[in-house]
Protein backbone atom coordinates (compact mmCIF):
# COMPACT_ATOMS: atom_id res chain seq x y z
CA UNK A 1 0.00 0.00 0.00
CA UNK A 2 3.15 2.67 0.55
CA UNK A 3 3.84 2.60 -2.86
CA UNK A 4 0.55 3.48 -3.77
CA UNK A 5 -0.14 6.35 -1.49
CA UNK A 6 3.09 7.85 -2.09
CA UNK A 7 2.54 7.42 -5.89
CA UNK A 8 -0.94 9.38 -5.42
CA UNK A 9 0.91 11.90 -2.91
CA UNK A 10 3.67 12.67 -5.70
CA UNK A 11 0.99 12.84 -8.58
CA UNK A 12 -0.70 15.75 -6.47
CA UNK A 13 2.01 17.37 -5.17
CA UNK A 14 2.92 18.08 -9.33
CA UNK A 15 -0.77 18.61 -9.83
CA UNK A 16 -0.62 21.58 -7.17
CA UNK A 17 2.50 23.04 -8.16
CA UNK A 18 1.33 22.91 -11.51
CA UNK A 19 -2.00 24.88 -10.54
CA UNK A 20 -0.62 27.33 -8.52
CA UNK A 21 2.82 28.02 -10.92
CA UNK A 22 -0.39 28.26 -13.41
CA UNK A 23 -2.65 30.35 -11.57
CA UNK A 24 -0.48 33.06 -10.75
CA UNK A 25 0.42 33.88 -14.25
CA UNK A 26 -3.30 34.39 -14.89
CA UNK A 27 -2.83 37.01 -12.28
CA UNK A 28 0.05 38.60 -14.20
CA UNK A 29 -2.69 38.57 -17.37
CA UNK A 30 -5.18 39.79 -15.37
CA UNK A 31 -3.52 42.71 -13.84
CA UNK A 32 -1.96 43.60 -17.55
CA UNK A 33 -5.58 43.21 -19.06
CA UNK A 34 -5.68 46.53 -17.13
CA UNK A 35 -3.62 48.37 -19.29
CA UNK A 36 -5.92 47.42 -22.80
CA UNK A 37 -8.54 49.65 -23.85
CA UNK A 38 -12.02 49.34 -21.50
CA UNK A 39 -13.77 46.85 -24.53
CA UNK A 40 -11.16 44.22 -24.40
CA UNK A 41 -10.09 44.80 -20.85
CA UNK A 42 -13.97 44.42 -19.84
CA UNK A 43 -13.37 40.84 -22.44
CA UNK A 44 -10.08 39.57 -20.98
CA UNK A 45 -11.12 40.00 -17.29
CA UNK A 46 -13.88 38.15 -17.64
CA UNK A 47 -11.85 35.33 -19.31
CA UNK A 48 -9.69 35.10 -16.82
CA UNK A 49 -11.95 35.19 -13.85
CA UNK A 50 -13.36 32.01 -15.72
CA UNK A 51 -10.28 30.91 -16.10
CA UNK A 52 -9.05 31.20 -12.71
CA UNK A 53 -12.04 29.79 -11.08
CA UNK A 54 -12.11 26.28 -12.75
CA UNK A 55 -8.29 26.30 -12.26
CA UNK A 56 -8.63 26.92 -8.38
CA UNK A 57 -12.06 24.90 -7.82
CA UNK A 58 -10.97 21.83 -10.61
CA UNK A 59 -7.36 21.47 -10.25
CA UNK A 60 -5.13 23.45 -7.70
CA UNK A 61 -7.44 23.34 -3.97
CA UNK A 62 -8.28 19.47 -4.97
CA UNK A 63 -4.83 18.32 -5.36
CA UNK A 64 -3.86 20.50 -2.09
CA UNK A 65 -6.65 18.40 -0.71
CA UNK A 66 -5.51 15.11 -1.64
CA UNK A 67 -1.46 16.04 -1.08
CA UNK A 68 -2.47 16.51 2.31
CA UNK A 69 -4.26 13.86 2.77
CA UNK A 70 -1.85 11.32 1.38
CA UNK A 71 1.00 13.20 3.17
CA UNK A 72 -0.61 12.48 6.59
CA UNK A 73 -1.33 8.95 5.75
CA UNK A 74 2.26 8.60 5.03
CA UNK A 75 3.36 10.11 7.27
CA UNK A 76 1.41 8.65 10.46
CA UNK A 77 1.60 5.14 9.00
CA UNK A 78 5.77 5.31 8.73
CA UNK A 79 5.42 7.47 12.35
CA UNK A 80 8.33 10.45 10.00
CA UNK A 81 6.89 13.07 12.58
CA UNK A 82 9.17 11.71 14.83
CA UNK A 83 12.35 12.81 12.12
CA UNK A 84 13.81 16.17 12.40
CA UNK A 85 13.67 16.29 8.17
CA UNK A 86 10.23 15.80 8.35
CA UNK A 87 9.48 18.43 10.52
CA UNK A 88 11.49 21.17 8.42
CA UNK A 89 9.71 20.10 5.74
CA UNK A 90 6.09 20.93 7.74
CA UNK A 91 7.04 23.91 8.16
CA UNK A 92 7.66 24.49 4.37
CA UNK A 93 4.44 22.91 3.58
CA UNK A 94 2.65 25.37 6.49
CA UNK A 95 4.03 27.98 4.25
CA UNK A 96 3.04 26.46 1.32
CA UNK A 97 -1.08 26.24 2.28
CA UNK A 98 -0.58 29.64 3.25
CA UNK A 99 1.00 30.88 -0.22
CA UNK A 100 -2.42 28.68 -1.73
CA UNK A 101 -4.36 30.27 0.61
CA UNK A 102 -3.27 33.61 -0.10
CA UNK A 103 -3.17 33.25 -3.76
CA UNK A 104 -7.01 32.27 -3.36
CA UNK A 105 -7.47 35.94 -1.78
CA UNK A 106 -5.98 37.37 -4.78
CA UNK A 107 -8.10 35.73 -6.65
CA UNK A 108 -11.26 36.85 -4.97
CA UNK A 109 -9.37 40.38 -5.04
CA UNK A 110 -8.83 40.85 -8.44
CA UNK A 111 -12.93 39.31 -8.77
CA UNK A 112 -13.85 42.03 -7.16
CA UNK A 113 -11.98 44.84 -9.62
CA UNK A 114 -9.21 45.25 -6.77
CA UNK A 115 -5.58 45.25 -7.97
CA UNK A 116 -3.19 45.44 -5.03
CA UNK A 117 -0.49 43.96 -7.04
CA UNK A 118 1.42 44.73 -9.60
CA UNK A 119 2.61 42.51 -12.43
CA UNK A 120 6.08 42.43 -11.75
CA UNK A 121 4.78 41.87 -8.02
CA UNK A 122 3.51 39.17 -9.27
CA UNK A 123 6.08 37.88 -11.01
CA UNK A 124 8.05 37.08 -7.91
CA UNK A 125 4.76 36.49 -5.90
CA UNK A 126 5.16 33.30 -8.60
CA UNK A 127 8.47 32.70 -7.35
CA UNK A 128 7.78 32.42 -4.32
CA UNK A 129 6.20 28.98 -4.94
CA UNK A 130 9.56 27.49 -6.96
CA UNK A 131 11.16 28.47 -3.51
CA UNK A 132 8.97 26.14 -1.31
CA UNK A 133 8.98 23.60 -4.24
CA UNK A 134 12.74 23.49 -4.07
CA UNK A 135 12.78 23.20 -0.49
CA UNK A 136 10.40 20.58 0.27
CA UNK A 137 12.19 18.14 -2.32
CA UNK A 138 15.65 18.42 -1.03
CA UNK A 139 14.79 17.92 2.42
CA UNK A 140 12.67 14.53 0.91
CA UNK A 141 15.15 13.13 -1.02
CA UNK A 142 18.20 14.25 1.01
CA UNK A 143 16.59 14.04 4.69
CA UNK A 144 19.52 14.35 6.69
CA UNK A 145 22.37 13.98 4.25
CA UNK A 146 22.84 17.64 4.03
CA UNK A 147 23.76 19.14 7.00
CA UNK A 148 20.69 22.66 7.90
CA UNK A 149 23.18 25.14 7.72
CA UNK A 150 24.01 24.17 4.15
CA UNK A 151 20.47 23.62 3.02
CA UNK A 152 19.68 26.84 4.71
CA UNK A 153 22.45 28.46 2.82
CA UNK A 154 21.82 26.91 -0.44
CA UNK A 155 18.05 28.09 -0.29
CA UNK A 156 18.86 31.46 0.47
CA UNK A 157 21.18 31.49 -2.69
CA UNK A 158 18.43 29.65 -4.88
CA UNK A 159 15.97 32.63 -3.95
CA UNK A 160 18.52 35.35 -4.25
CA UNK A 161 19.37 34.14 -7.74
CA UNK A 162 15.23 33.54 -8.59
CA UNK A 163 15.05 36.98 -7.59
CA UNK A 164 17.59 38.42 -9.90
CA UNK A 165 16.38 36.64 -12.42
CA UNK A 166 13.03 38.41 -12.22
CA UNK A 167 14.42 41.57 -12.11
CA UNK A 168 16.43 41.03 -15.42
CA UNK A 169 13.58 39.62 -16.73
CA UNK A 170 11.60 43.04 -16.16
CA UNK A 171 14.44 45.06 -17.53
CA UNK A 172 14.42 42.73 -21.00
CA UNK A 173 10.44 43.03 -21.30
CA UNK A 174 10.63 47.23 -20.93
CA UNK A 175 13.15 47.46 -23.66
Amino acid sequence: MYLYIKAVHIIFVVSWFAGLFYMVRLFIYHTEANERAETERKVLQAQFEVMESKLWNIITTPSMILTVCAGLWLMIEYQWYNHPWMIVKLVFVAGLLWYHFKCQAIMKQLRQGIFKWTSTQLRVWNEVATIFLFAIVFLVVLKNAVSWLWGFAGLILFSIIIMMAVKIYKRYRTK
